[in-house]
């Protein structure tokens, strides 16, 4: 059995008490970042073996779980934080488990556009989560242009370091909407911004932006 289990986006406490029996029971846990999760498993004491399943090992790494699966082996896909297959590389090793009929099952928990969304105060009826917009700012711009029209709320991930151009895009591109800037999701320095584009911009030019953000846009 593979199982897809939710990990805390910050607070530690966020856990389940399914998702630790569960991360105890199997043989082991692939982990988007062995050292992340090591913090967690320490904390929970929880003893089982570690390996590493990122972007860079997929191929290889996959192949070597789906053996171990097909050999009986259960095993705990996790991320670095919240939900696994939710911009990250786990949903390659979901997909190729399915391909190759392996039973999985999800023990659900902690996702930061859906914890984002519910504080934001913006319609949550429907919404669009793009993940992370492109690096380059002309790739990104064009990438917000398909959103112009959308009268659901639009969700995004971003990092401090991309932040206030992203921002600048959006203003520039979306016709400077409004903004929800959460940060830190659960965390200590947990931070909620609302604003129009315009007025964040000039608001992260003058503190500079740490940690990770959610940015959810509504253009209604």
């Amino acid at each position: 059995m593979l199982y897809i289990v939710s990990t805390p986006i910050g607070n530690l406490k966020d856990i389940t008490c399914r998702a630790i029996e569960t991360l105890k029971s199997v043989d082991l846990i692939a982990a988007e970042d062995t050292r992340h999760t090591r913090i967690l498993t320490r904390h929970y004491n929880i003893h089982t073996p570690l390996t590493s399943y990122f972007e860079h090992n997929k191929v290889r790494k996959g192949e070597y779980l789906i053996g171990l699966l097909r050999g009986g082996k259960n095993i705990a896909l996790v991320t670095d934080a919240g939900t696994p297959g939710i911009s990250d590389p786990g949903y390659r090793l979901i997909k190729l488990a399915k391909d190759n009929k392996i039973d999985i099952t999800v023990v659900p928990g902690c996702c930061a556009l859906i914890a984002a969304l519910s504080v934001s105060g913006l319609p949550s009826d429907s919404f669009v989560f793009a993940g992370f917009l492109p690096g380059k700012s002309i790739a990104r711009k064009k990438k917000l242009a398909e959103f112009r029209e959308e009268k659901r709320t639009l969700i995004f991930y971003e990092s401090p370091h991309r932040l206030t151009k992203t921002l600048q895009d959006i203003e520039e591109t979306l016709g400077d909407p409004l903004v929800v800037c959460v940060r830190e999701i659960t965390k200590k320095f947990e931070e909620i911004i609302e604003g129009r584009a315009s007025f964040l911009v000039q608001d992260f030019e003058e503190k500079k932006p740490k940690g990770e953000f959610v940015l959810l846009v509504s253009l209604i």
